[in-house]
């Protein structure tokens, strides 16, 4: 058939449409979460044109992600249960938005399949899998059962929900020291204990069970052996409606505190091909056995010897993903949203490649002196992120200005360096670290810096105890050199002199002195720690005699005195040391979930006291010595802040 120049041209027209059109996915979508993930999304969204839906609590009215989105509706007060937790609200936004797709992140009601089944049923398109999937992976009792069936090597354990704190230990009894309690539902080290004797076991069985039904909405605990010192590795798999499952390689995610990972690489140093490719198989076998469809986790414990045992799957975005992205070059979010409108996969398992490494350090808002991190609430008063950097990744959900509260989890940012290999992956994570700028909250950058360059990281030789392993005391900061002191105390007292300078002029005009000084000496002790440095410092035109040194991103706490003054401060009174066997004090900003004790009541050394939450994990406080309550200075519900005065003992 002959076809004209014109009609060429509007069949090309026509054809380009349709195909445009055929690639189309959603036109409005909405984000049902917060902070760093949500801005994780707008940002794809808005690459692939997509409007743009944020929901907030009260307290997040003036959140990062909410700024970025085409348009943002509070479902609730600050608690998640009545916000990011309230799905009633959240589904009556997307009826008044007309929102096409919801996205939901990591956490909240990324895995609870009653949201993705309300969702369904009002024609809304959940980007990740169908309910059917949720249940089945996202619940690690029945998961557990479905990697059996499928050939997946599993972890001795009990196959079933646990009741109650007496059944707990019976179980715990008949799998044999050490166990696992955990969460059925959810994940993120949320709702997790180790226990070692029947003791441990209650213990946990209540803690698990309550931090359980405050971040999931489910309290139901399962229990299984604990593996000491192994491995976590995970491998991350893709699927679609149409039978495709891809393994994305792996992700070592072995540095951990509480249960909570710190820092992830991929690929890891680990496995051999081989392994990698039987666990990358396993994982795919598992996803195909539930007809998954989405991005999604499989995570595994490996130990010394390259055995792997499945310990769960994750139906969601994974908070490390970042590093999958820097080595395959797949954008995952673009993945899970083509994938939820219908579209087959566009890669075969022979295109996905391990380009390089990339290494991902999460950023918290906690004081790492403190059990290698207790959250830490204020305003963010200086903020840079180290973007000049070559090769840095900066996910984050907050700037300059914004609050970290005891509400949500203590995430500042998720810092990611990509290299050709992993000594340049991690040579530039060392300066991103050293400039990363972060004034009005504690954070953790000191205790990432000193993880990377340990010699044991840097040789691979790390398991989920590295941390205690390495720091068996808990994290005390960089030990300095003596090179490392004398710059420090050098650079100190220099800037302290440059200020003393800068003070006497005025606008950038010297002060009316009243009697003409061309001072260029100064005599000083600097304190550091427990020592006295004295110190000369000597000025010749615009230099001084000492010179700035490069300094790591960790801080010390210095005095810098006069000669004079440091003599006289001698005969200051010190401030008495505080008894603190006598009292408790709260560690950290958080709310009273439960006190146990009264007036009068006599407590044994190492008793419970209260609950602390904080951030969604509950901290138990208890007896520094056995002794009778003289006063209870806080009940359930109240809000403390660090350093409260909870209880005082006789």
């Amino acid at each position: 058939m002959h076809v004209s120049g014109g009609r060429k041209a509007c069949v090309l027209f026509i054809s380009r449409f349709l195909l445009f059109f055929s690639l189309q996915t959603f036109e409005k979508l909405l984000i049902a979460n917060r902070g760093e993930i949500a801005c994780r999304v707008i940002k794809t969204c808005k690459k692939m044109g997509i409007k743009t839906v944020a929901i907030h609590s009260d307290v997040d009215a003036n959140a990062v992600h909410v700024k970025m989105a085409d348009e943002a509706v509070c479902v609730g007060p600050a608690p998640t249960g009545k916000s990011y937790l309230n799905m009633d609200a959240i589904m009556e936004v997307i009826k008044k938005t007309r929102a096409q797709a919801v996205h939901p992140g990591y956490g909240f009601l990324s895995e609870n399949k009653e949201f993705a089944r309300r969702l369904a049923s009002e024609g809304v398109t959940f980007i990740g899998p169908d309910t059917h999937a949720i249940q089945a992976m996202g619940d690690k009792i029945e998961s557990k059962l479905l990697a059996k069936n499928a050939k997946v090597n599993t972890i001795p354990g009990f196959d079933g929900v646990v009741k109650d704190a007496d059944e707990a230990v019976r179980i715990a009894r008949e799998i044999g020291y050490p166990v696992m309690i955990k969460a059925s539902a959810g994940g993120g080290g949320k709702g997790m204990r180790i226990a070692w004797d029947d003791e441990e076991t209650r213990e946990g069985f209540r803690f698990s069970s309550q931090e359980a039904a405050s971040s999931f909405g489910d309290d139901r605990l399962l229990i299984e052996k604990f593996i000491d010192n192994p491995r976590h590795i995970e491998i991350q798999v893709l699927a679609d409606k149409h039978g495709n499952a891809l393994w994305l390689n792996e992700r070592e995610c072995s540095i951990q505190r509480r249960n909570q990972k710190v820092v992830e690489e991929a690929p890891s140093t680990f496995l051999d091909p081989e392994t990698r490719r039987a666990m990358g198989e396993q994982a795919v076998a598992l996803a195909k056995a539930v007809k998954y469809s989405s991005a999604g986790t499989v995570e595994f414990l490996v130990d010394s010897s390259k055995n792997f045992y499945f310990l769960e799957m994750n139906t969601r975005l994974q908070v490390e993903h970042p590093v999958t992205e820097c080595i395959t070059g797949l954008d995952l979010v673009q993945e899970m949203i083509r994938v939820a409108k219908g579209y087959p996969l566009r890669h075969k398992q022979a295109d996905i490649p391990i380009n390089g490494w990339a290494v991902e350090c999460r950023v918290y808002a906690e004081d790492p002196y403190k059990s290698f991190g207790l959250p830490s609430i204020g305003k963010l008063s200086q903020y840079q992120e180290p973007l000049h950097v070559p090769s840095v990744r900066v996910d984050s959900g907050i700037q300059q200005g914004s609050d970290i509260s005891i509400y949500y989890d203590p995430m500042i940012s998720k810092l990611i360096t990509y290299g050709s290999n992993r000594a340049e992956a991690l040579k530039r994570m060392e300066e991103a670290l050293d400039n990363y700028v972060i004034r009005g909250v504690a954070h953790n950058i000191s205790l990432l810096r000193e993880v990377i360059v340990h010699p044991r990281f840097v040789q691979g030789d790390i398991s989920t105890k590295f941390l205690p392993e390495v720091y068996p005391d808990g994290f005390k900061g960089h030990k300095l050199t003596d090179l490392e002191r004398r710059e420090l105390l050098a650079t100190a007292a220099s800037l302290y002199v440059a200020e003393q300078l800068r003070s006497q002029r005025f606008l950038g005009t010297p002060r009316i002195p009243i009697a003409k000084s061309k001072r260029s000496s100064w005599e000083l002790s600097v304190r550091l720690g427990d020592g006295n440095y004295p110190i000369a410092v000597s000025k010749d035109g615009s230099s001084f005699s000492v010179s700035s040194a490069h300094f790591q991103r960790i801080s010390y706490k210095l005095q810098i005195l006069t000669k004079v003054a440091a003599e006289l401060s001698k005969y200051m009174p010190e401030k008495a040391a505080e008894d603190t066997s006598s009292i408790l004090r709260s560690p950290m900003p958080g709310a009273v979930v439960a006190v146990s004790v009264k007036p009068g009541d006599t407590v044994s050394e190492g008793q419970e006291i209260c609950v602390i939450e904080a951030m969604k994990m509950q901290n138990s406080m208890i007896a520094a010595k056995t002794g009778k309550v003289k006063a209870v200075h806080c009940k359930a519900g109240d809000t403390v802040g660090e350093g409260d005065l909870l209880v005082e003992l006789e």
